[in-house]
């Protein structure tokens, strides 16, 4: 049995890119740290926010790579010297990426209580309904 791709349709033109996403976003695999949420905060703009407790901001990246929003966070080891009865708190590395769509810009990024969020917006589409003037050959 062969795979239909989207690209195989004759009446879906120009999805190839969509399958491309769909797969790179299957093959992502983020695990579950850090935790995030993603809230529509009106029509046309969103905010996601990590839990980035234990990060400041020089340890954050924010970065669009290829219609990807991917944002890093990378802590130093400052253990040295020190002895713990219990590190329950890790100094780990991550990297938590976010696929965009067409047409969403990544606004600003606010760090506040230990919660990093970015703003993102839609741009609303001009035109709705679009003529096509057919020129005599």
């Amino acid at each position: 049995m062969t795979k239909m791709t989207l690209g195989s349709y004759p009446y879906m033109l120009g999805f190839e890119q969509l399958e491309r996403l769909v797969e790179r976003t299957a093959k992502s695999g983020n695990e579950g740290y850090p935790p995030y949420n993603i809230e529509q905060t009106s029509d046309t703009s969103y905010r996601i926010t990590l839990a980035v407790a234990g990060f400041a901001e020089d340890d954050l990246s924010i970065t669009v790579e290829d219609r990807q929003l991917v944002i890093r966070g990378r802590q130093t080891d400052d253990s040295e010297g020190r002895m713990f009865l219990h590190r329950g708190i890790a100094a780990r590395q991550f990297q938590r990426s976010f696929v965009l769509a067409d047409g969403v810009e990544v606004g600003e990024a606010l760090m506040e209580n230990g919660l990093l969020h970015v703003d993102l917006t839609r741009a609303r589409p001009d035109t709705v309904v679009q003529t096509i003037s057919i020129k005599k050959g």
